[in-house]
């Protein structure tokens, strides 16, 4: 049911580097009208939601301990884990298992102080 997300930065370019290097992705970023947007990449048919980074100080304020929590997909948790801290992210729960059926999942903080989850089925 989730059509789209988006987490609130502080610095674009401080978070887009983060996101680029922690998911090894090129997110690209957009000003419409001051508020700068960086998009998540995303393609026609394929699962989950898309989402974007947002700089909106108005609107928008990052937060490690309040608000929803987004869990972004991967093949293993701790690839990405592995690369949180060398890119200035903080690790708040490592690798752990739900249960055998569900697998495991991992908490982060971003450069912007924004609470972040990882979920991976091995």
């Amino acid at each position: 049911m989730v059509g789209w997300f988006e987490i609130p930065v502080l610095d674009m370019d401080r978070a887009k580097t983060f996101y680029d290097t922690v998911f090894e992705i090129g997110i690209q970023v957009q000003d419409f009208g001051g508020t700068l947007m960086g998009w998540f990449p995303w393609a026609e048919g394929k699962t989950g939601a898309s989402g974007s980074l947002i700089l909106q100080p108005d609107w928008y304020t990052p937060s490690k301990k309040d608000g929803v929590l987004v869990y972004f997909s991967s093949e293993d948790v701790q690839t990405e884990l592995d690369r949180i801290e060398a890119a200035g992210g903080q690790i708040l729960k490592p690798k752990t298992q739900i249960s055998p059926e569900v697998g495991y999942m991992a908490l982060f903080v971003d450069t912007e102080g924004n609470r972040i989850a990882l979920h991976s089925r091995s």
